[in-house]
């Protein structure tokens, strides 16, 4: 049977966009630090 939807890998998906992934950069900062003050639960995957 063929793939119907696209998939993905969680180690990609953790290593891409994962806290420690966003803490590692100055603009992944912002984006956590932008996260925060918007009041989201999940800051990041």
């Amino acid at each position: 049977m063929t793939q119907r939807t696209l998939g993905g890998t969680n180690r990609k998906q953790k290593r891409t966009s994962g806290f420690r992934a966003r803490m590692r950069t100055h603009n992944g900062r912002k984006v956590i630090q932008a996260r925060r003050s918007k009041g989201r639960h999940r800051l990041a995957v």
